[in-house]
């Protein structure tokens, strides 16, 4: 019987680390609604703890690439999930608007970044010379895995006992993946003495890496990255990705169902059946990325994304389920599967060595745009009574990201940056 190779072992704990810290930001959508009723606090006063962790995380993300580098993934994997139980557990004390943005925005954001951000690229680069594209496609898939499995779950803990129930199951799961990190979790196919997946021979391709202080290491990629009108436009659809997915999406989606007399439970089970099919389509979308131009499904993705959101809103005053089942559908497909040719075009571009700091500051864009739509979504509800605007605004944003895409200069087989 042929062995497995060590790197799918290793795909597989970060894989189920990711869930953990996946389910943990996409909790937000279900917990807003019990933090404001139990603390009176005010919709857009949630709201920004959330935006400031959306943004928090992806700002820390090419500091996270950067310490992977200097401290290794053991080490980085348990400090991150360690600092995610911290967070978790202090919510427990908090009483006050202002502690839940230390607690969620800081903390949690800064625990929960390197597993939403740069971990998965690292992780397909390091121990993958084949297949990187599924490696990465798979694992940007485990946060829909985590909403699909668990939303519904803490809606239900949630309404049959309470938001600190929902919480402790989290906790209990965040602990039960340290440990496993600290049992399985290599640094690297050399600490094992093996080779990535794939590569037939010694390669001085990953030992290259750059190495020394994490700030300097981190600015100086974004100053590498700054000369370059790709990173621009890369950076300004990922924005716009951050602003329709998890920022909208991903922190409003459950209230703006409520608001049309829609359940808790019932609009928790539709984002999780999106996840469903968020599984599928960024499977499927790493698989593509490895045979087709990716500059073209990042257009049609975005395109598509942005034709869904402004049906949304038609959908639910109509009431009509099978449309906001054909919605659940349409985006859950296309949700996450802008990450793994954004991460293509990125190392095509920048060259291996580069790419997964240049990828952060990126991702870092990206979780920007959720900042903003996580916050601004609270305003735009406070202002009008109603989500519609924001999620027409989205929509008409995709089809400019779709424009962004497609006029990235196509790229060569060998990176065109590779110093």
């Amino acid at each position: 019987m042929k062995q497995i190779h060590y790197s799918w072992f290793i795909l597989i704990v970060t894989f189920f680390s990711i869930i953990v810290a996946g389910i943990v930001v996409a909790s937000s959508g279900v917990f807003l609604t019990p933090f404001e009723k139990e603390f009176g606090w005010q919709r857009p006063e949630i709201s920004v703890a959330f935006g400031i962790c959306l943004f928090f995380f992806g700002l820390a993300g090419p500091f996270m690439a950067a310490l992977l580098e200097k401290l290794g993934l053991k080490k980085m994997m348990l400090a991150s999930m360690a600092t995610l139980m911290t967070g978790l557990l202090l919510t427990y004390l908090m009483h006050q608007s202002w502690h839940l943005i230390i607690i969620w925005g800081i903390i949690i954001g800064l625990g929960s970044s390197l597993f939403l951000t740069v971990l998965s690229p690292y992780v397909a680069n390091h121990w993958f010379k084949e297949k990187r594209g599924l490696a990465t496609g798979i694992l940007t898939a485990s946060t829909a895995m985590g909403q699909l499995i668990l939303l519904p779950v803490l809606a239900m803990v949630i309404e049959g006992y309470s938001w600190r129930w929902a919480m402790g199951l989290i906790i209990g799961l965040s602990i039960i993946m340290f440990f496993i990190i600290l049992l399985f979790i290599k640094n690297s196919p050399k600490e094992i003495g093996i080779l990535p997946y794939g590569q037939m021979e010694e390669s001085e391709e990953i030992s290259q890496s750059q190495k020394g202080n994490p700030i300097i290491v981190a600015f100086k990629g974004l100053a590498d990255a700054l000369k370059s009108k790709e990173f621009w436009l890369l950076a300004g659809s990922f924005f716009i990705c951050g602003f329709s997915t998890s920022g909208l999406i991903g922190t409003h989606f459950i209230s703006f169902c409520i608001s049309f007399g829609i359940p808790l439970v019932t609009a928790a089970s539709l984002l999780s059946f999106m996840g469903v099919f968020n599984m599928v389509g960024t499977t499927l979308s790493g698989w593509l990325s490895d045979r087709i131009d990716n500059r073209w499904l990042l257009f049609w993705y975005y395109l598509f994304r942005g034709g869904s959101l402004v049906l949304l809103p038609f959908a639910l005053m109509e009431g009509n389920i099978t449309w906001i089942i054909v919605f659940s559908v349409f985006y859950g497909l296309d949700w996450v599967a802008t990450v793994p040719p954004t991460i293509n075009i990125s190392r095509q571009i920048f060259g291996l060595h580069k790419s997964a700091i240049i990828y952060g500051w990126i991702y870092a864009s990206h979780q920007a745009g959720a900042a903003v739509a996580a916050y601004g979504g609270g305003l735009v509800y406070q202002y009008f009574n109603t989500y519609t605007w924001a999620f027409f605004m989205a929509g008409v944003f995709c089809v400019l990201a779709s424009l962004f895409v497609i006029v990235i200069k196509k790229q060569p087989s060998r990176p065109l940056v590779n110093k």
